[in-house]
Formats: structure tokens, sequence, C-alpha cells
């Protein structure tokens, strides 16, 4: 019996499951930022221990998707027009190496990036944003993956939530939905694919300075 094609069961701690469910439900938009997220109710609907809890809202304030309020709890991050602005300049210089990078690399390592942009076009077809979203943030980060660079993939993955929160808030202000967010990516992802890292990187700047400049318009216009 050949059991090399058979994938092991990964255990996950208690925490690691609690940490995952939290950011799931925040992410997917069921609740806004600036919510207060109240440890004991939580704690009781998941059926844990408070500390177990705790120790997952931890977790995601190191994300920076959750904040805790000093001697009153905890709330979702609520960004600022300069976390955003912060987030889009970073996420552009990261990303834009990626798209560079990736666009040189071995074609079948490339691969994922087609696979990523088909998933997108797929939900961008069905309608669902929050399904868009994800799919969106998964290009983005299958370009990253794509990259085969070790340290941009270590700093992406300290921001990567946060890049998940801000794609999320950017496509709720995108007034044709999934036709324009495909519009968006194609060009970047046909760069990469053809080879031309330069290019690749030029779009790849535009379209995060593009996205983010609206979302910092949108949240100063808040504030």
């Amino acid at each position: 019996m050949k059991l090399s094609a058979m994938r092991p069961v990964a255990k996950q701690s208690a925490e690691s499951l609690v940490t995952d469910n939290l950011r799931e439900f925040i992410l997917s938009g069921s609740i806004k930022p600036g919510d207060r997220l109240t440890e004991i109710a939580l704690a009781e609907h998941m059926g844990v221990a408070r500390a177990t809890l705790r120790t997952g809202l931890h977790r995601l304030a190191a994300e920076g998707i959750v904040t805790q309020i000093p001697y009153t709890g905890w709330e979702v991050a609520k960004p600022s027009a300069q976390d955003a602005w912060e987030l889009w300049t970073l996420r552009a210089g990261l990303e834009s190496l990626a798209a560079k990078l990736a666009a040189q690399a071995p074609a079948s390592r490339r691969s994922i990036i087609g696979d990523a942009y088909a998933a997108l076009l797929s939900a961008c077809q069905k309608g669902s944003m929050k399904k868009i979203s994800e799919a969106d943030f998964a290009t983005h980060r299958a370009i990253v993956m794509a990259s085969d660079h070790v340290r941009l993939q270590q700093q992406y993955r300290l921001v990567e939530q946060q890049v998940r929160l801000f794609i999320f808030n950017s496509n709720m202000l995108v007034e044709d939905g999934g036709a324009e967010i495909v519009a968006q990516h194609k060009p970047i992802v046909d760069a990469i694919l053809a080879g031309d890292g330069e290019k690749a990187a030029r779009l790849s700047w535009a379209h995060n300075e593009q996205e983010g400049k609206k979302l910092v318009e949108w949240m100063s216009s808040q504030e």
C-alpha cells in the first residue's frame, strides 16, 4: 500500500481554530470596523474558555485586524486614512517586486497565477462580492508565492490579513462590480504570464496606487 499521495491530517490547537474562526468572521464583512467584540459572548457562542478566546484575539491584534482597548475590551480594527496610505504604499512595493520576479519565473511556477486568475474570473461572473474579494486576494497572493523570494513572502505574511481587509473595503467602492475588478487584474496577469517583468511591476504599482488613493480619499471623507 503506497501512502505517498495521501496528505497527513493537520492537527490544530483550539487557539488556532478560534483564531481562524474569528478571522473569517471579521473578514466576511459580517461585522463592521469599530464594532465591539465581547469576550464572554464570543467564548460562550464558540464553546471555548475565555483564555482560549483571548489568545485568538491577541493573535488577530498582531495581524492588525482587531484592536485592544485598554480597560475596555476589543473592537474590529478601524483603519484611518493614514493607515490605508501606509498599507497601500507598502503593499505596492512588495507586490510590484513580486510581479517582476514572478514574470521571470519558470512557466510551471507561474501556472498558479493563471489558476488563481481563472478563479477570480469565475467569482466575478457569479457576483458575490465576498467571494470576489477572496479570489482577488488569492490572485495577489499567488503572484507573491510565484516570486520564489522567501524574505519577500515572509514580509507579505506579516500584513496579508490587513491586505485582505483592504481589498474587501476597496472592492465595496467599485462601481461596475466584477467587470471592473477583472479589468484591473487582467493586464497585470497577462504581463506576468508573457514574461514582461518591468511592465508587470509597473502595472502592479499603478493598480495599488489607484485603489489605495481611492480608499484613502473615502476614509478621509468619513473622518
